[in-house]
């Protein structure tokens, strides 16, 4: 039975499709790099990270001091990754001010002429010492082994990999960055955040969903609306599972994650089920009692959570339900490893690991409150443990932020209380989530 390349596998064939031997790099989400960092070090002239999740020094020591990383001001993750590069000395660290710098941030398009800049500067003094060959390609666009690409620009190349949630992706930075650079942007469902959405709704999360959409009682023949689909793994799944029998709409401000969830209703045949609407969730562009169930997953944390919810409960017809499943950062994880009592507590506390939460946003269990004052009634309230194991792409993201806020002492208990378990089989991490559906009257 043929098995589904993988991630660094579809890598390597796209840059020997375009004759790449060496190129710059630039990334955000850590499975996208982190086997060219550690395996194929010589593909990567230079490597920039844009406001990354965390990092483990381990990974960036073959390419360090062709490093440059980008992150905000604001937020613990800041002084996190600081610390992580502290014994990356040669590492260049560019911190933008009155900057939060989460996953969704949009910072190419907000902040076009630091970066730009900065960029530049940097890939040209990496210029100055390697002799990377021009690429021999003209503008186009593609796909290869899975991912999607395009070429713009001339000159040394420069491949370019999804910025996990940001609205623009690269696209404010072409025209400066095409000046100098074959710019070569990636995309597709292997990369990115569309692979983590992807691979997040064929794991344990879906339980939560699941059991989210069961509290929800979705009957045949009504219209169903999801509030930030994503890359539309929840719509494509709930289609399957009432097997066309009822009217779903997906809507999302981003149309990067637009552009990648129409490719896979397509693909997936489900044109006629699905429909897809760009929109912001603080104002919804659906009429009111629109809808009978209207739910969001991981959304209320990104803005203003009370306007969110209004608007939901505004395109609810009377009897509709709404649903919402949140992150739960004031809940403790569970984190598996034979660690002393102490450091067990600290890496499980509240909050310590996944991204942050905007102004105003929601994640935690003030949601049920919440629920009650917008005037929804006959709450059904529950919280949600979800395993995460080495198979979710998280895993590793999670244990790079566990690792990025331990002490050296701390870190080596952590890393040898990984190898006992992972030893025996028994290493995993599980992380809280609240989840809540109520009726309009």
């Amino acid at each position: 039975m043929d098995t589904e390349p993988s991630l660094d596998e579809r890598i390597i064939e796209l840059f020997r499709h375009l004759g790449v031997t060496r190129a710059h790099v630039g990334a955000s989400m850590l499975p996208d790099w982190q086997g060219l960092t550690t395996k194929y070090s010589d593909l990567v002239a230079s490597l920039t990270l844009v406001c990354p999740l965390a990092l483990d020094p381990s990974d960036l020591l073959p390419v360090a001091p062709r490093l440059l990383v980008f992150t905000g001001d604001q937020g613990a993750r800041p002084e996190r990754l600081r610390r992580s590069l502290a014994g990356l000395r040669d590492a260049t660290l560019v911190t933008l001010p009155d900057c939060l710098g989460e996953t969704w941030s949009d910072v190419a398009a907000d902040r076009t002429h630091e970066v730009g800049t900065s960029m530049i500067e940097f890939l040209r003094r990496v210029d100055a010492h390697d002799s990377i060959k021009a690429a021999a390609l003209t503008e186009h666009e593609g796909a290869v082994a899975g991912i999607d690409y395009r070429v713009r620009g001339a000159g040394r190349p420069l491949v370019l990999f999804p910025m996990a949630l940001a609205p623009s992706q690269w696209e404010p930075l072409i025209p400066m960055l095409a000046k100098y650079y074959c710019t070569i942007t990636l995309a597709g469902a292997a990369l990115g955040v569309v692979a983590y959405l992807e691979a997040r709704g064929r794991l344990g999360y879906m339980d939560a969903v699941r059991s989210l959409i069961q509290a929800a009682r979705v009957r045949p023949g009504e219209e169903v609306v999801e509030i930030g689909c994503g890359s539309g793994v929840l719509l494509r799944w709930l289609a399957r599972q009432t097997e066309g029998a009822n009217r779903i709409v997906g809507v999302d401000v981003n149309r990067y994650l637009l552009r990648e969830a129409a490719t896979l209703v397509e693909r997936g045949k489900l044109n006629d089920t699905i429909t897809l609407r760009e929109g912001n969730a603080e104002a919804l562009p659906l009429s009111d009692r629109s809808a009978d169930v209207v739910f969001a997953c991981t959304v209320l944390e990104e803005g203003d959570a009370n306007q969110m919810l209004a608007e939901m409960v505004r395109i609810t017809r009377p009897g509709g339900r709404v649903a919402v499943l949140i992150r739960a950062l004031d809940v403790s994880w569970w984190v598996n490893l034979p660690l002393r009592a102490a450091l067990k507590a600290k890496v499980e506390a509240p909050g310590r690991v996944a991204s942050g939460v905007a102004a105003g946003g929601c994640a935690d269990a003030s949601i049920y409150r919440r629920f009650h004052r917008a005037g929804l009634t006959e709450l059904t309230m529950f919280p949600f443990l979800v395993p995460v194991t080495n198979e979710d792409p998280r895993f590793a993201v999670f244990q790079q932020q566990q690792l990025a806020a331990l002490d050296p002492v701390e870190a080596d208990e952590w890393r040898k209380a990984v190898t006992e378990a992972e030893g025996d089989g028994t290493f995993f991490m599980a992380q809280p989530f609240h989840c809540v559906v109520g009726v309009k009257p």
